[in-house]
Parts: structure tokens; sequence; C-alpha cells
């Protein structure tokens, strides 16, 4: 019976090993390059928010004799969070929402391109910047709607014109962005103007007033493309 035994399993009737310092050194080694060890290891914010808890946890002194630190604390926090979120995340959500609802010319669609620069003169006159910068690149795209460049279209951006001007005017396409963002970061973030943000949308318009828009291969895309 003995020798089934051990001729079954041998293994079992080995005596147990006992490894030198760098055998050990070695059988740990590859014992934690299993990957189910890396799987277990908890992700850096998981970890983060552990060690927050915990550390939260040891304000209550341990004992339960000392100031219950944790809770008030936790409070203090959730009242930071809320009113960051309501001087930092809100306003930028709602310019996000009304950039995305609302067109380049909002309610007032009725003027034409000279009137739009008549305006942003005006309001450049009287230092009002955010609304010259605003009438001056509104300019500069009914100007391209009346040139037949690009379809008359409610409901586009600034960005959408910026990069259906960049597509015929090639030499134009940074300035176009550019001028889209100040357009942007003025009208729908309430950033401030400068007369030199107003001075770059105004030599745009020029500079594509006497720019020869290149249609190739914009057909139905947007573009008043000639017959």
């Amino acid at each position: 019976m003995r020798a089934a035994v051990i001729e079954a399993f041998p293994a079992l009737m080995e005596p147990p090993v006992t490894p030198d310092r760098d055998e050990a050194r070695r059988w740990a080694v590859e014992e934690l390059s299993n990957p189910r060890y890396p799987d277990a290891t908890p992700g850096w914010l998981q970890q983060m928010w552990r060690d927050f808890m915990d550390w939260l946890s040891s304000l209550d002194g341990g004992s339960g004799t000392g100031p219950n630190l944790a809770v008030p604390l936790m409070v203090v926090l959730a009242l930071v969070l809320i009113i960051a979120a309501i001087v930092f995340v809100r306003p930028r959500l709602n310019a996000r929402r009304a950039k995305e609802s609302e067109d380049l010319y909002g309610d007032d669609k009725t003027l034409d391109a000279e009137g739009y620069r008549t305006r942003a003169a005006s309001a450049a006159d009287g230092g009002n910047w955010p609304a010259a910068v605003v009438d001056q690149f509104r300019a500069l795209v009914r100007s391209a709607e009346e040139r037949d460049i690009i379809d008359a279209r409610a409901g586009r951006t600034a960005d959408e014109a910026a990069a259906q001007l960049g597509g015929v005017f090639g030499t134009a396409r940074a300035n176009l962005i550019a001028a889209a963002g100040i357009f942007d970061a003025v009208r729908y973030g309430e950033h401030p103007a400068t007369s030199a943000d107003y001075e770059s949308v105004r030599q745009l318009d020029a500079e594509l007033l006497a720019l020869k828009p290149d249609f190739a291969g914009r057909a139905n895309a947007g573009f008043a493309v000639p017959q």
C-alpha cells in the first residue's frame, strides 16, 4: 500500500525544501509577478479616497474622548465644492449652452454687413470694445453671406462660420479661428475685450474682402458655390 501511494504521489513523500536567501528572493519575484496581484491593486483614485477617509476617521481622536472633527470638516468641504461649482462651473456651462443654442447674430438678424460695421465702429469710438468685437465679427460673416461665399443659415455659430470660411480662405484660416474664439469669449463667456481684439477682427474683415475664395472641392458643404 505504501509503495502504491509513493508511486501515485511522489511529491507528497519528498522532504520539504528549505531555499537559501537567493532562491527565496527568486521565488518571491516570480510569485509577485503573477498577473493576479496587479489586478487586485486598487486604482490610484480609489486609494486616494481610502487614504482621505482614513485621515478623516483619525480626526475623531481614536479613543472617542476628544471632539469628532470628521463630520464638521466634511460639511465644510461640501460647502467649498458647492461654492466652487456656483462661481466657476455654472457660468461656463451656461455659456456653453448659450453658444450651442443661439446663432452668432443673436436676436438682431436684420442688419447687413455695412450696418454691423457701422455699429462696431460706433461702439469702438465709445470705448465699448466687447460690442465692437461682436458686431465686427458679425459684419465679417454677413459679408461672406452677401458675397455668396457661404449660405445664409439660421443657427450658425461663430466656430462653424470660421470653419467654413477657413475652407475657402486658406491663408486666413488661423486668423478666422482666433477671431471666432474672441467672439465666443466676449459674447458668451463675458470676457473683457480690448482695442487690439477689435482691430484684429476689423483687419481680418478687410483682408477677406480683398481675397478671392477658393471653392475647389467645397460643393455641398454649406458653401454657396457659383454655378
